[in-house]
């Protein structure tokens, strides 16, 4: 099998050029063409025969399969399914806001978090997703938009929040990321990007050095060390107090923030109590909250609590004068909100 001209960043095309006497502007001229244009044909702009050639031979250039679309009916959204190669399917999430979209990128087939409050947690980790199978989401993504929403064909927010830990796949993360960020092809800017984490501290300690710039989400969802337990079983191996102090070691430009999530789920952590220590942990911090209501999904133990009480633990977090955010589900119709992910045939 052929490896995938997906797989590769633009360091990694420049030197199978250059180790191949191909010429060098083939680099730039593949990935405008391949990422900035999403054409999936082979490409016929100012390219030499001999290196389309070496590049058709050498390479695959397929994309995964979109298998099914599912548009919600309250606001827009789209939930792909995506078929890979192996016949594994994979959840992928179009989220309209002011005539734009963010894109949720799944990082794995199922995931080995296991988190409670997270449909995609049932179905277990069955493996790692490729660069290509992460960047392919997008591209294939965009592809639709411009077929079906013709002239809406604008993703301008990327996050890691689909299928898996992306930590935990940190190096096909990594790479989809240089991508993405690449000035030669989809010209993604870096606080565009968001990659979300439940507290994998040996991502998390990688970051730093690899990973600069991009926007970092933790999923918190407690603050208590026998709730989050529940609701995120790697706290039992890589407790809050030691990602929280992980995450401080991370460089941040000037009015960049650490996303914190927290989904309230009704009489388990959306008291005052829950409110008043979440705020002590993250007050002087570069933070913001998202706070997410919880999203039911089949056999889920949870409920979502009223209004009222998301409003009244807001308003103990604007006390720490900590930006928070009520955020509103989007898709939950067709099971593409937050946690509601599940691709398991």
């Amino acid at each position: 099998m052929k490896p995938s001209f997906y797989d590769l960043n633009y360091a990694d095309l420049e030197q199978i050029i250059n180790q191949n006497n191909l010429n060098h502007s083939a680099a730039s001229v593949l990935f405008n063409w391949h990422y900035k244009k999403k054409e999936t044909a082979q490409c016929v702009d100012k390219i030499a025969q001999s290196s389309l050639a070496f590049f058709d031979t050498t390479f695959d250039f397929s994309l995964p399969e979109i298998d099914t679309v599912h548009e919600s009916t309250n606001d827009r959204t789209v939930k792909f399914l995506f078929k890979l190669i192996d016949h594994h399917k994979v959840e992928t999430v179009l989220i309209p806001f002011h005539n734009k979209y963010s894109i949720c990128l799944s990082s794995q087939v199922g995931c080995a978090m296991n988190c409670s409050f997270c449909f995609t947690g049932k179905q277990g980790l069955k493996r790692n997703l490729t660069t290509s199978e992460i960047v392919g989401q997008f591209i294939q993504a965009w592809r639709w938009l411009a077929v079906n929403r013709a002239g809406e064909e604008r993703i301008l927010n990327i996050v890691f929040m689909g299928q898996g830990e992306p930590l935990h796949n940190f190096d096909a993360v990594k790479k989809a990321c240089e991508i993405f960020l690449s000035q030669h092809g989809a010209s993604i800017g870096v606080q565009k990007i968001t990659i979300s984490t439940a507290g994998y501290i040996p991502g998390l300690k990688r970051w730093s050095q690899e990973i600069p710039g991009v926007n970092l989400a933790l999923s918190l969802h407690s603050p208590f060390e026998e709730k989050r337990n529940e609701l995120i079983p790697i706290n039992k191996k890589y407790p809050l107090d030691d990602v929280l102090a992980t995450i401080d070691q991370i460089p941040l430009s000037k009015k960049q923030f650490v996303t914190y999530e927290y989904i309230l789920i009704k009489d388990f952590n959306d008291t005052p109590e829950d409110a008043e220590k979440l705020g002590a942990l993250l007050v002087g911090k570069s933070a913001y909250i998202n706070l997410i209501p919880f999203n039911s999904f089949p056999g889920s133990q949870y409920q979502r609590p009223d209004l009222d009480k998301i409003e009244k633990f807001k308003d103990v977090l604007d006390t720490f004068k900590i930006p928070t955010l009520i955020r509103t589900a989007k898709g939950d119709d067709v099971l593409a909100a937050c946690g509601q992910l599940n691709s398991k045939n």
